[in-house]
């Protein structure tokens, strides 16, 4: 049966989605986005913001300027002139000063558009700054030389913005063009001397991408918190102003503006700290809380709700006292800016308590949002509607909204991952009308079931930028929140999600799979670029079938059967499973190490926190599981001399953690003493060194375990190329691609995008790709397709694709993941789901063909294995390397 042209009709029912797509696709081509150059140069879309070490016509001197803002700005402008004129000084050696008027020279000018400051309304009136793209705008700024633009002034370099916040996010992009990283402090990125500096400069930004944009500090019991107690805030014991005010820097340098704080019971509650919620509005920061802490209050910690004081958190019985603790909240926080969550769930993370069945829970929710509503409008001093209020359908609360909890129409719909990092719904079309919008919870670290990973970050970018864009294409543009643990070392992954919520469309799969390794080149030299690019493809890649936190095959909270430490599913005896994948974590470790050997000294501390310690650690843990696990194998054998060895290779791994540790928490002078640990969590014993198998009759015998000739061929099965297709056919209604940066070999097949239209996929017309396959001496086959555990986008949707062989009637699979199954576990522990298919095919036939067609557009294809009768078990099938003989 051949693959004919799709009918009009289909591409009738795409067309709007397709010229979308395309109307993006032209305008990001348009852009000509660029990294950073050696010359700091930042361009965005046609303006230009280049520093020099020399003079340019029509630059501006930087180096010979002071900084003049206005005291009716704001306490944030003036904080945010204060930082500016630290950086200055990080890059230069030279302290510039600080006015509130102009006195000649060459003034550095800051101030808000339209908020009553002299200096920039005269310019205005006069017709000497054109701000004209600022009106009406939010966050937005303009960075501009302006020549004469006061009495006695030959030059000024005006930061202008829109609000506020505005006139930071100018400032500090001049900061990143100077050589100064928003993380500075929080990486210890050094910053280049350069003793003059010229800055040419006519920059105006866009409005960002997402509305509310920020992170949410979350289990800090093994990180933050000790840290904080015991090395940065030790007068206080605890996280309080002091950290906060360092997390707000980071924040409004990333072009963040919101932070959920800190709010597990080992950690002081925000408000208990007054100071904390000057410190974040000083910043320009709005504070906002997680899905179970409603109108910013932290029942988590018995310093805000005290069971044996206050009764149980429970709104059937003690409606009251909850409402006053509430109403006492929003009293205190009103003066500032907040986003407010609306929720009833039970203490931290539980679910909503009383006996109540699920219509009760619907009706005593709504409830709930009707009444703190009230609160709010009792103390904010603006309309309702206008208050940023949010509602998490997290866990059972979205069970709740799907049984039919009305939600005021302004009040934002927050989409939680199942924090593993896929959306569980989106907005539907009915859903995309509402004037509140919509938004995302996304995490990179999370502590619970099946299992914890608090430890490193290991997120792809690429997989983050397809949920995050498919949740912006259904209208998540009002609020983007992401959990990052202890911040440190979610370096990367943080400035990836702010950068993708501060301009989305800057972005398509290739650009954000480059993101990374470029900003590491920037800091650290563009020559690295390509190695960078090569150690961060690994560690994900490797990371993406087993996190490091999983590979002890434990699940703590499951089932009896896995609650112990057990051997992993990687094989020692077929395709260099668990072979390949120890040399190649080795390799990324001992690349780290050599470059950081490599580097000046004060660039070492940051490239050890942000790549190096997690490619070194990373491996070690692997080593740690798998040599352990050949310990029991050769035990079993009775080789119990390579049994020893083996075990000696286990131990020497869990030392080498615990060295990498304390090397991390020694940098600086113990910077970060406190800060790195393996967190025991909840739900995890990875932590822990495992048993193993000794022989004190026997000595030691070192066991060959590099990759070998003989099992780096495949018999009688073979591993789809999905780069290497034969025909991509997407009618013209249908984006199908091939994505790199994510999958077990590092490359996907994207069947369309989410937001395109379904189609049946049995219908062989229907969008597809097509692969050739080897001569395979067999009456049938079995084809084991495996893919992204997705969610379906809302209902009505699903993840259909079709599968066909030699013409052969498609067969149809499609992953409909149920939160908590064992199903759902399995998948989220080795990011994917696998569909069998079996076709009968012609032995004769020299020539074959396998095609993969699209259904519900947005499934991702990662491994395609066909069997014709010699395939061996392993855990997520041979890799591709095997075929391209890698």
């Amino acid at each position: 049966m051949g693959y004919m042209q799709n009918a009009v009709s289909l591409r009738v029912k795409n067309k709007i989605v397709y010229m979308k797509v395309m109307r993006r696709r032209i305008r990001m081509l348009c852009m000509g986005i660029m990294a950073w150059a050696m010359s700091f140069a930042v361009y965005a879309k046609a303006n230009t913001l280049r520093v020099f070490g020399e003079p340019r016509k029509g630059s501006f001197p930087i180096s010979e300027a002071y900084l003049v803002y206005a005291l009716e700005d704001g306490k944030t402008v003036e904080k945010v002139t204060g930082l500016l004129s630290e950086d200055i000084f990080r890059v230069t050696g030279k302290k510039v000063g600080i006015r509130t008027e102009v006195a000649g020279g060459h003034p550095v000018i800051l101030g808000i558009h339209g908020k009553g400051n002299g200096l920039i309304s005269r310019m205005v009136e006069e017709g000497r700054l054109d701000v004209s793209s600022l009106e009406g705008g939010c966050e937005q700024f303009i960075i501009r030389r302006v020549e004469n633009p006061l009495p006695g002034v030959k030059d000024a370099l005006v930061i202008v913005g829109s609000d506020r916040r505005g006139v930071a996010y100018g400032a500090f992009t001049l900061s990143e063009a100077m050589g100064v990283s928003p993380f500075y402090w929080w990486a210890d990125v050094p910053v280049e001397r350069r003793a003059r500096l010229w800055v040419k400069a006519d920059y105006v930004s866009d409005k960002p991408s997402v509305c509310y944009r920020g992170i949410f500090l979350n289990d800090e019991g093994w990180g933050l918190n000790p840290w904080a107690a015991k090395t940065f805030e030790k007068d206080l014991g605890n996280i309080g102003p002091k950290t906060y005010a360092r997390v707000c820097e980071l924040v409004l340098r990333l072009k963040g503006n919101m932070l959920a704080p800190a709010m597990h019971g080992c950690s002081d509650p925000f408000y208990f700290h007054p100071e904390n919620k000057r410190v974040a509005d000083e910043y320009g920061i709005m504070v906002n809380t997680s899905h179970c802490e409603p109108l910013l209050f932290n029942n988590a910690s018995n310093k805000e709700w005290d069971t044996k004081k206050d009764g149980a958190w429970d709104y059937t019985r003690n409606k009251e006292t909850i409402l006053g603790k509430l109403d006492k909240r929003v009293c205190e926080a009103a003066p500032y800016e907040n986003v407010y969550t609306l929720a009833m769930r039970g203490l931290h993370d539980a679910g909503m308590q009383g006996d109540l069945t699920e219509e009760g829970k619907v009706a005593l929710l709504h409830e709930a949002i009707t009444d703190q509503r009230g609160i709010l409008s009792k103390y904010v001093r603006k309309p309702l509607e206008e208050i940023p209020q949010i509602f998490v359908p997290y866990k059972e609360a979205l069970e709740l909204y799907e049984k039919g909890l009305e939600v005021p129409e302004d009040v934002t719909l927050v989409w939680p991952d199942d924090n593993y990092g896929y959306l569980k719904r989106l907005s539907n079309p009915e859903e995309q009308k509402r004037t509140g919008g919509s938004g995302v919870y996304y995490h990179l670290s999370y502590l619970g079931g099946p299992h914890d990973y608090l430890w490193l970050c290991t997120t792809p970018p690429v997989l983050m930028y397809e949920e995050l864009k498919k949740a912006y294409d259904t209208g998540a543009d009002r609020y983007w929140l992401l959990n990052v643990g202890d911040i440190k070392p979610m370096e990367l992954g943080i400035k990836t999600f702010f950068d993708l919520a501060w301009d989305l469309d800057a972005y398509d799969y290739g650009r954000v799979h480059r993101h990374q390794a470029e900003f590491m080149a920037g800091m650290f030299g563009n020559r690295y670029q390509d190695e960078f690019q090569d150690a961060l493809d690994t560690y994900y890649r490797l990371a993406w079938s087993r996190k490091p936190e999983f590979m002890g095959w434990e699940r703590e909270w499951d089932a009896p059967e896995y609650k112990e430490l057990a051997d992993t599913e990687y094989s020692f005896e077929v395709y260099n499973d668990a072979r390949q994948r120890l040399a190649d974590y080795r390799r990324i470790s001992d690349w780290a190490e050599k470059t950081m050997a490599g580097l000046p000294e004060s660039y070492r501390a940051s490239f050890f926190e942000m790549l190096g310690y997690p490619a070194m650690a990373s491996y070690q843990m692997n080593r740690k599981f798998l040599m352990a696990q050949l310990n029991h194998e050769r035990a079993e054998q009775g080789r119990m001399e390579e049994a020893n060895w083996a075990a000696r290779q286990s131990r020497e791994a869990y030392d080498s953690i615990n060295r990498l540790n304390d090397r991390y928490n020694r940098l600086l002078d113990g910077k970060w003493n406190h800060m790195m640990m393996l967190a025991p969590g909840w739900v995890a014993k990875y932590q822990n060194m495992p048993r193993l198998a000794l022989s004190d009759e026997v000595g030691e015998k070192e066991v060959d375990i590099m990759p070998c000739e003989e099992q780096g061929r495949l018999e009688g099965c073979t591993v789809v190329d999905l780069a290497g297709y034969t025909r991509m056919d997407g009618e013209g209604t249908h984006s199908l691609k091939v994505v790199e940066g994510i999958g077990y070999d590092g490359c996907v097949l994207q069947l369309g995008e989410a937001v395109e239209a379904s189609v049946n996929p049995e219908d062989p017309r229907c969008p597809h790709v097509e692969y050739a396959l080897p001569d395979m001496a067999a009456d049938s086959v079995t084809v084991h397709v495996y893919t992204l555990p997705f969610f379906p986008i809302y209902k009505g949707k699903g993840t259909r694709f079709g599968i066909s062989v030699d013409g052969h009637p498609v067969q149809v699979a499609q992953n409909l993941p149920k939160e908590f199954s064992k199903a759902w576990k399995d998948q989220v522990l080795r990011n994917g789901a696998v569909a069998t298919f079996r076709f009968p095919i012609d032995a004769k036939r020299r020539r074959h063909k396998l095609a993969v067609v699209c259904g519900d557009p947005g499934v991702m294809v990662q491994r395609v294995v066909v069997d014709w009768g010699g395939l061996q078990d392993t855990y997520v099938g041979p890799a591709l390397s095997l075929v391209r003989g890698e």
